[in-house]
C-alpha cells in the first residue's frame, strides 16, 4: 500500500474525529487530568506557584500517553486484520471475496458519513458486537488506577483503544484488504495519527472544544467528506474509474483487490 493511499485514511481519521470527541471526549479529559496528590499547607501554596507554570505541558503529556497506548492498539488490530486476510488470500475464490470486501469497505464508509451525521446510525449495530469483547477487557482498566504514571496511562490507552466504535470497525475492513499484517497494521497507524490532533487538543483544552467539535454543522461537514470518500472508492471499483486524481481519494486500491 502506497504512501499516497494512506492520505484518504489519515483525513478520515481526522473528520471521523467529532465522532471521537462524543464517545470518548469525556474519557479523554479524565486521563489529561493528573491526581491530587495529598500535600502539607506551606508545601501546597509552593506548589501550586510552581506548577501553574507546567500544568499545560503536565496535560499534553498524560493526553499523549493515553493516546500512544489507542494508536498502538489500533495498529495492533490491524496487522491481525491484515495478517489474517493475507495469510488465506490464495485460498480458490479468495478474489471474488476481495471484490466483495473492496466494495464493502466503501460502502461501510458511506455509512460512517450518514452516521457522523446522524442520517443513519445503523454503525451502532456493530458496536453492539463488539461489545461482547469490551466486557472481558474493561474490568482491566481498574487495575491500573490511579493513573499516576506514563505507564499506566500508555497501558490504559491501549485498553481503551478496544472500545467499541463503528468508525474504528469500518477502517478495519480497509486493514484487511491491505494484503499483509505490515500494511494493515500502516493502515490503522495512519487512522489513528488522523485522530490524534483532535483528541490531543481536546485533552489540552477541555469541554470547551468539544462543545464546538460536536456542532451539528460540523459533524454534517465531516460525515459528508467521509461519504464522498466511500462514494469516490464505489465508482471506481464499479465503473472502472481509474484517475490518478481519484485513486487519491480513494482508501484502497483497486489493483490490491485482485493481487495474487
Amino acid at each position: 500500500m502506497s504512501s499516497l493511499s494512506l492520505l484518504p485514511v489519515f483525513m478520515i481519521g481526522l473528520l471521523g474525529s467529532v465522532h471521537c470527541i462524543g464517545m470518548c471526549g469525556g474519557i479523554v479529559g479524565a486521563f489529561s487530568l493528573a491526581p491530587a496528590p495529598v500535600r502539607a499547607f506551606p508545601v501546597a501554596v509552593r506548589n501550586e506557584i510552581a506548577g501553574s507554570a507546567n500544568a499545560a505541558n503536565s496535560v499534553l503529556a498524560r493526553t499523549l500517553s493515553y493516546n500512544l497506548g489507542r494508536i498502538g492498539s489500533y495498529a495492533t488490530a490491524g496487522a491481525l486484520a491484515g495478517g489474517l486476510a493475507g495469510g488465506v488470500r490464495l485460498l480458490p475464490g479468495m478474489i471474488v471475496w476481495q471484490t466483495g470486501a473492496y466494495v464493502l469497505a466503501h460502502l461501510m464508509l458511506v455509512a460512517l458519513g450518514l452516521y457522523l451525521m446522524d442520517a443513519w446510525r445503523g454503525l451502532t449495530r456493530l458496536e453492539a458486537i463488539g461489545q461482547i469483547l469490551w466486557k472481558r477487557i474493561r474490568p482491566l482498566t481498574g487495575l491500573l488506577l490511579p493513573l499516576d504514571s506514563s505507564l499506566k496511562l500508555v497501558l490504559a490507552g491501549s485498553l481503551w483503544g478496544w472500545l467499541p466504535c463503528g468508525m474504528v470497525y469500518s477502517v478495519l475492513l480497509t486493514a484487511m484488504l491491505s494484503g499483509s499484517a505490515a500494511s494493515g497494521a500502516a493502515v490503522m497507524l495512519a487512522f489513528g495519527l488522523g485522530t490524534l490532533p483532535v483528541l490531543l487538543a481536546a485533552g489540552v483544552f477541555g469541554a470547551q472544544l468539544r462543545s464546538v467539535l460536536q456542532r451539528r454543522g460540523v459533524r454534517v461537514a465531516s460525515g459528508m467528506i467521509v461519504l464522498l470518500f466511500g462514494v469516490f472508492g464505489l465508482l471506481r471499483a464499479t465503473h472502472g474509474l481509474t484517475p490518478d486524481w481519484l485513486a487519491a481519494l480513494c482508501v484502497s486500491p483497486v489493483h490490491s483487490v485482485g493481487a495474487p
